[in-house]
């Protein structure tokens, strides 16, 4: 099965400081579900994003993987 995922082309750093216990709960709860800390934060950055109406320009390249 062939899986197509749509990929940022440029990457910028954000910095997040959080209580350690959460941290821990979140790195937990993403290896449960096989995502990584990364992966969710940018779930969770591109949900507000569409909830608020901010419109942002990315160059996307799209990859495919094999499952």
């Amino acid at each position: 099965m062939i899986m197509e995922s749509i990929l940022e082309s440029k990457t910028a750093r954000l910095t997040v400081l959080i209580d350690p216990a959460k941290k821990a709960a979140l790195e937990e709860l993403c290896a449960a579900q096989d995502l990584t800390p990364s992966q969710v934060v940018r779930q969770l950055i591109r949900g507000y994003l569409a909830e608020h109406g901010a419109s942002y320009n990315t160059q996307a390249t799209v990859s495919k993987k094999e499952s």
